[in-house]
């Protein structure tokens, strides 16, 4: 009798592609309650990384610039009309005192940090073709804390390999 490790197995159902999807719709409830509270809870704020190349992103050209590829923005004091639908957020943020709107699709996101209570998600990036992930920086808005220890407490990441 052979053992699952011996051979590999393409599955036919995207377990992957379903499980990435389903914790993406974590961020959205999560935002949406805060958007139908008015306002975060207690202690809690947000770090949501996102590609700022992703399809459905659109954030002013300057964030493009500066950020060509990835960038972390925080929802804690200074924000404001936070809108959320099932596809996507919106935000208004202000860096170097610039108000800014920013709509980003869940699918872009590559990661959401609740500091608060140590909660995080990473997902798998949906690279368009030759780009890779590069380094990136804090967007740095207004009002952002300092950067949270990255202790791996509550972290939840999936990544599924397929072998070939």
């Amino acid at each position: 009798m052979a053992r699952m490790d011996d051979h590999s197995i393409d599955s036919l159902i995207p377990y992957d592609e379903i499980v990435q999807e389903a914790l993406r719709a974590v961020v959205g409830r999560v935002l949406g309650s805060v958007a139908e509270g008015g306002a975060l809870p207690g202690e809690h704020h947000f770090y949501i990384t996102f590609k700022t190349q992703a399809s459905g992103v659109d954030i002013p050209q300057r964030l493009i610039e500066r950020f060509p590829d990835e960038m972390t923005i925080v929802l804690q004091n200074r924000y404001w009309d936070l809108t959320v639908d099932d596809q996507r957020f919106s935000v208004g943020l202000s860096f170097n005192q610039v108000p800014s709107k920013l709509v980003i699709p869940y699918s872009a996101i590559t990661g959401f940090h609740d500091p608060s209570v140590n909660f995080e998600l990473r997902f798998q990036a949906q690279e368009g073709p030759g780009d890779g992930p590069g380094p990136h920086d804090s967007a740095e808005n207004d009002g952002t804390p300092s950067q949270p220890a990255e202790d791996g407490s509550n972290v939840v990441s999936v990544d599924f390999k397929r072998k070939k």
